[in-house]
């Protein structure tokens, strides 16, 4: 295969990775039917078919999986050594691409990223707002931002934010005519405001613990959102409760705008942890970004 042809390679470990035409696309910063043709291409040039597609995504064949296998640590090595190159620039620079929920994106990354990114004018930073545990290798993706720090063994994990309590409020208007839940298990009778998760596309069950008792309640009501904001403006509205962290609805509360319930059951979870794989030599923009986003008590 002549050398100009790598490009189209490169495209076929990126669709391969991501099982995704349209993700693979958004990495490569090209259109779908474009890339669709460039491995249409490169499969009629092999002579043998490399991908699966099929309505619940795309997935190696058989010669696709060896093909993936034997290139993908050669491309990534290619890679590194571009990257090793620019280190020795004397600025930094680079495109970091995160993934995280739109909470810690508001309120945990971009006040630090505000401050950071003027110092560093040659870095660039992506935030993908997503409700979905991924595959952050096969997306594409240089970190993630979790709850908590307990990743797969090949990542390294780094806090980046305070521990996190979590409460349930209603609007005042809301609470008008009704009782006060005394226990999860009371919110069966109210209308909750529920999260959509990406994951698996199920409602998200509400946690809960006090002293030694922890439960899940599965809550039901007429709204569903698949961000925190939207659930946000919803319970401020008056149209049933949330179950937010804290620092969103306390400023509400002290106004009296919100009314907060259940606070001896609500939990405090581990803050938000960074974390991105470890088999890789960190660039220098990637360990400067690092060290702005560490959490110091």
């Amino acid at each position: 295969m002549p050398r100009d042809n790598f490009s189209d390679l490169y495209a076929f470990i990126a669709v391969a990775r991501a099982r995704s035409f349209t993700r693979a696309a958004a990495r490569l910063r090209v259109s779908q039917p474009a890339l669709s043709y460039t491995i249409r291409e490169l499969e009629e040039r092999l002579g043998v078919r490399l991908l699966m597609r099929s309505t619940r995504g795309v997935s190696p064949t058989e010669a696709g999986q060896r093909l993936l296998d034997r290139l993908a640590p050669e491309f990534d090595g290619i890679e590194e050594g571009v990257q090793a190159l620019g280190e020795l620039r004397d600025e930094p620079m680079g495109t970091i691409r995160i993934t995280a929920i739109d909470y810690a994106i508001r309120s945990t990354l971009w006040p630090k990223l505000a401050k950071f990114l003027p110092k560093y004018p040659d870095i660039k930073v992506e935030l993908i707002n997503e409700y979905a545990s991924v595959d952050i290798v096969a997306l594409g993706y240089d970190a993630g931002v979790r709850f908590g720090q307990e990743l797969a063994q090949d990542m390294i994990s780094v806090r980046i934010g305070p521990d996190i309590r979590i409460m349930v409020v209603g609007a005042r208007s809301y609470f008008a005519g009704r009782d006060v839940p005394r226990t999860p298990r009371d919110l069966m009778a109210h209308a909750c405001i529920n999260l959509r998760t990406t994951t698996h596309g199920s409602l998200y069950e509400w946690e809960f613990a006090k002293g030694r008792k922890s439960l899940n309640a599965r809550v039901d009501g007429p709204l569903a959102f698949n961000n925190a904001y939207d659930i946000f403006e919803a319970a401020k509205a008056g149209f049933g409760l949330a179950y937010l962290p804290e620092d969103l609805v306390r400023p509400l509360i002290a106004k009296g705008h919100l009314v907060s319930v259940l606070e001896d059951w609500c939990p405090t979870w581990s803050g938000f942890h960074l974390y991105y794989p470890n088999r890789r030599q960190p660039s220098r923009a990637m360990t400067l970004l690092v060290d702005a986003l560490r959490h110091t008590s």
